[in-house]
């Protein structure tokens, strides 16, 4: 038997009310819905619930086993609900985020930690990963991606201003091997290339030329997931690799490594957060929303 659970929780009113009347005025419905739904459950369960004067309405013996084996579950839905309900007026809960791995400004240290201390309720659950998926249909709150990956069914904010990809290696690889003119070159250098998963082919290095964008599949002597093993590798002279500007800037300010092809680097679209089109965005989403653009 499938339970009718709008019958159950009217049920339920009335033991509490022990009245039609007053457990109709809760529910602001007329008393005779009240009537007919009881009427209805008693015919589905084949015995009485309630018994029915002028005056009174008592439970049976059916009614009062009934209630006493529904009351806790329905007074769990109603401190859900009022949970839910407290969730609409400030920002708390989990957070959940699926960010990129390359997107430094977002990920920085600042930007999530001053959010995370302006917004003590809300619990920030990141999943850095590199991978393309459908953040609704995993459970996650937004995502952090580049814009020309976003569906065009999302809303997306920009995170930061224009990005550019940059091929960089060591001083002393430019100096032993010389600085490629041409992305072409690459095919006979040493580099170190990036691919986002096991059994997945390693990215293509993406570069423009008089208007018109083109990419490179390079082989690379050194394949890995992590931008972090890159930089390391670049630095200790195992050939040049290719990444965002931003992951880079640091090594590069201080000479330890040096941008190659720069005429060939355009800059474009960066990160966005992106998150599904509603017409209620939850509180905890809307403020990290405000929060981007007030630190963004």
């Amino acid at each position: 038997m499938q339970p009718d659970l709008n019958a159950l929780a009217v049920f339920a009113l009335v033991a509490e009310e022990r009245s039609f009347r007053a457990a109709a005025d809760r529910m602001g419905v007329t008393r005779s819905a009240v009537s007919q739904t009881m009427k209805r459950l008693e015919e589905t369960l084949g015995i009485a619930l309630v018994q029915r004067t002028t005056r009174s309405v008592s439970l049976t013996e059916a009614g009062e086993r009934l209630y006493a084996e529904i009351a806790p579950a329905i007074a769990d839905m109603r401190a859900a609900m009022e949970t839910t309900g407290d969730l609409r007026g400030r920002p708390r809960g989990q957070l959940r985020l699926a960010v990129s791995s390359i997107a430094e400004r977002f990920l920085s240290g600042p930007f999530l930690a001053t959010f995370a201390e302006t917004h003590p309720e809300v619990q920030i659950d990141i999943t850095v990963t590199d991978e393309e998926f459908d953040i609704v249909a995993e459970g996650y709150d937004a995502g952090v991606r580049l814009g020309e990956v976003i569906e065009q069914d999302m809303i997306a904010m920009p995170v930061a201003g224009d990005e550019r990809q940059l091929a960089v290696c060591a001083p002393a690889y430019r100096d032993r091997f010389g600085a490629p003119s041409h992305p072409r070159e690459l095919a006979g250098r040493r580099c170190i290339g990036w691919r986002r998963a096991p059994k997945v082919a390693p990215y293509r290095w993406e570069f423009a030329e008089n208007g018109k964008e083109f990419s490179v599949a390079v082989a690379p002597e050194i394949t890995t997931n992590d931008m972090a093993l890159m930089i390391k590798l670049a630095i200790a002279g195992a050939g040049i690799t290719f990444g965002m500007e931003e992951s880079f800037r640091p090594w590069i300010d201080r000479g330890e490594l040096v941008p190659v092809l720069e005429d060939y680097c355009p800059r474009f679209a960066g990160f966005y957060l992106y998150y599904p089109s509603r017409r209620n965005v939850a509180p905890k989403l809307r403020a990290l929303v405000d929060h981007l653009r007030r630190h963004g």
